[in-house]
């Protein structure tokens, strides 16, 4: 039977909670002290004062990097629950065990082909010689967009 008095308890953290953050916010608003200097209002980033502008192009490794972390990162998720039935199939089904091995295993293959691949194209190589090929590919894209919008800008009469 349904009781909404077994909810109290969960009902009860969150108000604690809430009202601790609460209570936490408001004090260090009467407490605190209000004395803003140019430091205090800089943008924060990472401990570091921002230097250049905030529309700078990214070399296209970056997003390389980014996407493979990705790849690697689902591999993970899908490796967890796939023990779980594996284990569960292996006790009943020997059959159906193999299956399940079989297909986690090709999918581990093609994983460690795209890793392969990656590595081969030298998306993990931060030498020296790779990042002034990736700035030299940064300025160019930047030079060509500079001439698509000075083509796009009417000329004056």
């Amino acid at each position: 039977m349904f009781e909404l008095k077994a909810y109290l308890p969960i009902l009860l953290m969150f108000g604690v909670a809430t009202g601790f953050a609460a209570s936490q916010v408001l004090l260090s608003q009467l407490v605190g002290q209000r004395k803003s200097t140019r430091t205090k209002l800089m943008p924060y980033e990472c401990g570091i004062d921002p230097v250049g502008s905030a529309r700078e192009r990214f070399s296209v490794k970056f997003y390389l990097i980014g996407m493979i972390f990705i790849l690697f990162d689902i591999e993970v998720i899908f490796l967890v629950p796939w023990a779980v039935v594996f284990k569960t199939f292996a006790a009943t089904s020997p059959q159906m065990r193999n299956l399940i091995y079989g297909e986690m295993m090709t999918f581990v293959a093609l994983l460690l082909v795209g890793y392969i691949y990656v590595v081969k194209k030298g998306a993990f190589d931060w030498s020296e010689r790779a990042r002034h090929e990736a700035e030299g590919e940064a300025r160019a894209l930047e030079d060509a967009e500079q001439r698509n919008t000075a083509k796009k800008m009417p000329r004056a009469a």
